[in-house]
């Protein structure tokens, strides 16, 4: 439905998307993970017509938009990752106001911002002032806004921010029906990695303004297939513990948080032995040992060296 060619944009000397290739087929979704400054949202911005690529084309249904962009503008809603509603109105009226600019009135504008109004789950706060409105509740009118103009294709940049878990759930379950229940096509950029493996048929992970991998979520796992990871809770953190953690050749990574040590080794190291023993000569209590299978937070942090929320 969406194929992305060598896509590329430069500011000046600095390539901030280069040469991406990507591709989104009818009904799925596809995410889109990076680190802050990775280009994801400049290359959305080229993907829905918004800023004109240096090189490279987006074509939908196998024809160029960069010359006619009014076939994709007609099936896309954007859900922008600032809130862009008007704070001094209700939630029907900015329903209202953006239905006008797709051009609905009378009765097909009201039928319209009432379905909205049910989706996003603000029918009993539709009289309200947004600005009264929680972040949960400013980011579900964002995504209703988008809806208006019954789009094929949802581009969503990160919808999920700043907002408490139960909004955050709601919005993940409504993205999953937009999609499962209406065939929708959706983009979905998030900083949450849990929200990509909920949702995502498939994953293109761009660092520096490049896509450094792209598959299904199995596919991706599969990088790590020679890895594996240990998880050690323990009950009082001893740095001599992890200074011979340090020291051991065998582990590619560290990491230490609270409670938790996690350490990354070849599949085919036998470590359990050696990790009870260095727990017994610093005086480390273990209280749990397990391995874990790669995740895509592993994965990630494989190929970019560093979190998504860096």
């Amino acid at each position: 439905m969406i194929e992305v060619v060598n896509l590329t944009k430069r500011y000046k000397q600095n390539n901030v998307v280069h040469n991406i290739n990507m591709y989104l087929e009818s009904g799925e979704t596809v995410g889109l993970l990076g680190p802050n400054g990775a280009g994801k949202s400049t290359a959305i911005s080229m993907i829905s017509s918004l800023i004109t690529p240096t090189s490279g084309d987006v074509r939908l249904n196998q024809e160029s938009i960069l010359k006619r962009p009014g076939k994709m503008r007609k099936i896309l809603g954007i859900v922008p990752q600032d809130i862009a509603l008007y704070y001094d109105l209700t939630a029907r009226e900015n329903l209202e106001f953006f239905g006008r600019v797709h051009r609905m009135k009378g009765r097909k504008l009201k039928d319209k911002v009432d379905e909205v109004l049910e989706k996003i789950g603000l029918n009993d706060r539709q009289k309200d002032v947004v600005k009264t409105f929680s972040g949960g509740m400013k980011r579900r009118l964002n995504i209703g806004v988008s809806l208006l103009n019954n789009p094929e294709i949802l581009i969503m940049d990160e919808p999920t921010v700043g907002i408490d878990p139960q909004s955050r759930n709601y919005i993940l379950e409504t993205v999953r029906k937009l999609n499962k229940e209406e065939n929708m096509t959706i983009l979905y950029t998030s900083h949450y990695m849990e929200e990509v493996e909920f949702l995502c048929d498939r994953i293109y992970i761009m660092d520096k303004g490049d896509i450094i991998a792209s598959g299904t979520k199995d596919a991706i796992k599969s990088i790590l297939s020679a890895e594996q990871t240990i998880v050690m809770t323990v009950e009082a953190m001893e740095e001599s513990f992890i200074d011979k953690l340090r020291e051991e050749s065998v582990i590619q990574r560290l990491t230490v948080e609270d409670q938790t040590v996690s350490v990354v080794v070849p599949k085919e190291v036998h470590l359990f032995g050696k990790l009870f023993k260095m727990a017994e000569e610093t005086n480390t209590n273990l209280i749990s040992v397990d391995v874990q299978k790669p995740t895509l937070e592993d994965v990630f942090l494989h190929l970019t060296g560093r979190a998504l929320r860096d």
